[in-house]
């Protein structure tokens, strides 16, 4: 479960992040004025800090995962938030995803599966006091 929750998390934070950084509109650093008025409206923006905020909670969910299973699983199981993210700018965001992606994405899902199939913890699990349970 928690799994889901941190490809949902992030999936879903990094498409209404995009959201917000394109309501803001493009950041001119060229001058400090520009940069400056840019900032302010990222830093004003709703719809950044909510996308702020659901990264911050894929990264709690990350770091828990990461403290029961093996950094082997769970980046290759993440990697459904690849597949995820381009349906949720298509239907969101109005982008649109070639059918190579589409193509992509269903090779990444089938490794996912496969992935899925194997034992989340392969290495031995060392306590806080160093001894091997």
């Amino acid at each position: 479960m928690l799994l889901f929750l941190l490809v949902l998390l992030g999936s879903v934070g990094n498409t209404i992040l995009s959201k917000g950084m394109r309501d803001a509109g493009e950041l001119d650093i060229t001058h400090f004025s520009s940069l400056a008025a840019g900032a302010a409206r990222v830093l004003t923006s709703g719809t950044i800090w909510i996308g702020i905020a659901m990264m911050l909670g894929f990264m709690v969910c990350h770091m828990l995962v990461l403290s029961w299973a093996d950094y082997s699983f769970v980046m290759p199981f993440s990697a459904i938030a690849y597949a995820l993210v381009p349906l949720l700018g298509y239907l969101f965001l109005h982008e649109q995803v070639s059918v190579a992606r589409w193509i992509g994405i269903v090779l990444i899902v089938f490794g996912v599966v496969l992935i899925n199939r194997t034992p989340h913890r392969t290495t031995q699990q060392v306590t806080v006091s160093g001894k091997t349970t």
